[in-house]
């Protein structure tokens, strides 16, 4: 176990946790404002990724894939909105999340029949091809770009959120949001403006995932389930539990899938510490989320009240 061994994982732990920000941040605030449980919001994630591999491919330009990615993510997430989901606002969290199955579904095969089952490879834009060197250690430079945008968008959106007239009705949509519709507000055309800002998100998260790793159908399926975990544990409805939330749980997965099979290696044999330490490494950050729960049910960052 070296010095360079985790300050390298630290820095895979941070991107994979702007990766996950990207995806908590629009969920928290439909399940924490609109109480609307979308386990459809990974398939905007897939969706993102498709749509900006297929522009990176046919133009050679990874700003018209961005471009691509989040404006077809909002478009096809305001239409579904519209159309489909509004109908399950004040339903019961049952028939919101059978109807987000259902639309995970849907969207799985519309992308199996447009791209086909087998998974598709992105290459990074040929400007972040290469390694930076940061205290004597190379680290590809395309992650690091993962991180900025990460961060950057971490801060429009406190801006949006502290300091405009959209970020003061969320917050007080988070707070109770009754009292905002009795005020005059908006809340149907509230309840869309969110959503399409969670879809757009989560495109972009697909977008920069996509030469990272596989585009394939139902890609977005696995990675819902933690950036629910993140949610919970960063506090629902707050975008700064999101933020810090994705964070801690980006660096506990990847930090202990690297060290917890090094760590039981001295303990057994180098087989069965990788088979124990990946089987360990997987069930941490829920029992993160459970050690979390037991000393802050409300999350580690949660919303004011």
């Amino acid at each position: 176990m070296t010095w360079s061994l985790f300050f390298v994982q630290a820095l895979n732990g941070l991107q994979y946790g702007v990766l996950l920000f990207l995806l908590a941040a629009g969920l928290t605030l439909v399940f924490g404002i609109m109480n609307f449980v979308n386990l459809a919001h990974g398939s905007f994630y897939m969706l993102g990724a498709y749509l900006g591999a297929a522009v990176y491919s046919a133009s050679g330009s990874f700003v018209l894939a961005g471009v691509a990615a989040v404006t077809g993510a909002l478009v096809i997430g305001v239409a579904i909105e519209r159309t489909t989901l509004i109908a399950f606002y004040a339903r019961d969290h049952l028939y919101q999340v059978l109807a987000t199955v259902g639309l995970i579904l849907f969207f799985n095969e519309i992308a199996r029949i447009l791209w086909g089952s087998s998974a598709i490879y992105m290459r990074a834009p040929q400007a972040f091809t290469g390694a930076i060197s940061l205290m004597g250690i190379l680290y590809p430079s395309y992650r690091f770009l993962v991180i900025a945008v990460g961060l950057a968008v971490a801060v429009g959106l406190y801006v949006l959120i502290h300091h405009t007239r959209i970020g003061m009705l969320t917050r007080a949509g988070a707070t109770n949001l009754r009292l905002v519709s009795v005020l005059g507000i908006n809340i149907r055309l509230l309840n869309t403006a969110l959503f399409g800002l969670g879809a757009a998100l989560a495109g972009l998260a697909g977008l920069m995932a996509a030469p990272i790793l596989a585009v394939q159908p139902g890609m977005g399926d696995n990675i819902i389930v933690t950036v629910l975990l993140v949610i919970v544990v960063g506090g629902i409805g707050s975008i700064r539990g999101a933020f810090f939330g994705a964070l801690i749980v980006g660096l506990v997965d990847t930090i202990g899938r690297v060290y917890l099979p090094i760590l039981l290696s001295h303990l057994t044999e180098r087989d069965s510490a990788d088979a124990a330490g990946s089987a360990l490494a997987s069930m941490l950050i829920y029992l993160f989320m459970a050690v979390v729960l037991a000393v802050r049910p409300q999350g580690l960052f949660p919303m004011p009240r």
